[in-house]
């Protein structure tokens, strides 16, 4: 298919960017973003936005990070113990830990932080389902008691945004939004400046103390060389990418990817990848609701999906920059399989699908497809997806919208002409994806599963028993086990993985090698 251009910025809209005035001019110290998207909600346990993380990792600080080799090292902790039959963590947390509003962290905060995180994050349902109980030894030391042996404990703890909020906040159910953005981290919200959909912004926390390592991923020491982070909110790509040129913001989080070669060759620009595993795209469905509750209909649709078309609707013509056959777990980490990888890296077959599909039980029902205006590359795998649905004679019910409009109506389990949804496109970020801990999609938990609500106890003993796992090569066949069953029950269609670069100043140096976007270490000249 050709390739699409979204969001194309007309020239007034480039001229209306270059002769903007400079945010916060001459403060050398203030770093000025045009990020990935708007920051709709600061809850990042209630929601698994990007954004929304990585605000998370400004605002808040983890009992543990792992680091670029994924081994967990201890950060708000000082260390832990094990005991001899593993089962019970004992973990006591290092000095001068200060919450932004002064008061200490406790045991209590942390006991209660884990609890709410446990509830929503994949790896947090993990621990949280061998827990048995946590307690309270001092105002520094607490234990974890579970129920089995869980050798992932600290990995769980550092590699999944286990932010420590205060105990008050963290009691708040986290089936709803907190509030209050009050954590422990390098920086501190300026709620007072957040204009939803407009820009937001972080000052430096002076309080906080950096552990002596040198940052490294998720770990290590988290200092901070500016005094203020701003983000203004660009959804036309060209806008960004000009405002970028010129010197108007110092990082384009995420350029619009057919601006990358333009842009490699922009003066005081640089353009590189510094998330190690990309990204998985998926079409997710709805499972509570026709016609993705039948999972015949699903099976079907996979014939005609062409992994091809969707990298070149992201990446164009820039290889480099994507992957492919992928399945479902990311490409090139150790749990990646070929197992049942033919259904979607075989010769594709549009009218086999077609053929499928009026066969599956499909009466006709509308699919309402939710595609982001202001998400480039979604957008454009979105519009391949409605080709794929219109082309099998799935009806489409295409809607378009902001993704912060996006994102708070894939919490909606209403009836989708009731304010719900059938189907949404996004992506996975490859060190979530890449085992079967952190890999939310896959999981078939129901109520507590991600958005889609997919329920599936097979799935579920499958993932339990890689856990118990006693080696690699045991969990790697679990996983191939895994793959072969998501073929056939299809929690979501995997459609390629690819890489999104980041562009910025040359006067930012010493960005963190890591998935998500993280604000410390850098330094601003």
């Amino acid at each position: 298919m050709h390739r699409r251009t979204l969001f194309k910025a007309s020239a007034a809209a480039i001229a209306s960017a270059l002769s903007a005035p400079a945010i916060a001019q001459g403060n050398a110290k203030v770093l000025r973003c045009a990020p990935e998207a708007n920051l709709a909600s600061i809850d990042p346990i209630w929601t698994t936005a990007t954004v929304a993380i990585n605000h998370g990792y400004m605002v808040y600080d983890t009992l543990f990070g792992v680091d670029l080799s994924l081994t967990p090292q201890p950060q708000m902790a000082a260390g832990h113990t094990v005991s001899d039959d593993g089962r019970t963590w004992t973990i006591t947390l290092r000095d001068g830990l200060f919450f932004h509003d002064g008061e200490k962290v406790r045991s209590a905060d942390c006991i209660a932080s884990i609890d709410r995180w446990s509830k929503r994050s994949s790896w947090g349902q993990a621990l949280g389902a061998v827990t048995q109980e946590m307690t309270v030894k001092d105002d520094k030391t607490f234990t974890i008691q579970l129920k089995k042996p869980f050798a992932l404990t600290t990995y769980a703890l550092g590699v999944a945004g286990c932010f420590i909020m205060p105990e008050r906040v963290a009691k708040t159910d986290p089936f709803k939004q907190i509030t209050e953005t009050v954590g422990s981290g390098p920086f501190k919200f300026v709620k007072e400046d957040w204009v939803a959909g407009a820009k937001a912004a972080w000052v430096k926390n002076d309080k906080y103390i950096p552990r002596d390592e040198p940052a490294d991923f998720f770990a290590g020491g988290k200092r901070v060389y500016v005094d203020r982070v701003e983000h203004t909110v660009m959804p036309d790509g060209a806008t960004a990418a000009a405002a970028l040129q010129t010197g108007e913001v110092d990082w384009v989080h995420v350029p619009l990817i057919d601006l990358v070669p333009m842009l490699k060759r922009s003066a005081g620009v640089t353009v590189a990848v510094y998330d190690p595993l990309g990204w998985l795209g998926v079409i997710r469905p709805n499972f509570l609701y026709p016609p993705f509750d039948n999972r015949k209909l699903l099976r079907a649709i996979l014939p005609a999906i062409d992994q091809r078309e969707f990298l070149a609707a992201v990446i164009g013509e820039q290889s480099d920059l994507g992957k492919l056959p992928a399945g479902f777990f990311t490409v090139g980490s150790k749990m990646a399989n070929m197992a049942g990888l033919e259904a979607l890296s075989g010769p594709r077959d549009v009218a086999k699908a077609k053929r499928l599909v009026a066969e599956s039980g499909y009466k006709g029902e509308p699919v309402l497809l939710m595609s982001p205006t202001d998400q480039p590359a979604l957008a454009q795998v979105c519009q391949v997806t409605r080709d794929v649905f219109e082309k099998v004679g799935i009806k489409v019910d295409y809607q378009a919208m902001d993704w912060s409009t996006l994102v708070a109506r894939r919490a909606s389990r209403e009836l989708p002409d009731k304010g719900g949804w059938n189907a949404f496109c996004t992506s996975w970020s490859g060190l979530a994806v890449a085992d079967p801990g952190g890999h939310f999609p896959i999981r078939g938990n129901g109520s507590g599963a991600w958005f889609g609500w997919p329920t599936d106890q097979k799935m579920e003993a499958l993932r339990d028993s890689w856990f118990d796992a006693p080696d690699l090569p045991t969990q790697q066949k679990i996983c191939e086990d895994m793959q072969t069953y998501a073929f056939e029950q299809v929690p979501f269609i995997p459609i390629g993985q690819w890489f999104y670069p980041t562009a910025f100043r040359n006067t930012v140096t010493d960005i963190v090698r890591s998935p998500n976007i993280l604000h410390w270490n850098l330094k601003k000249s």
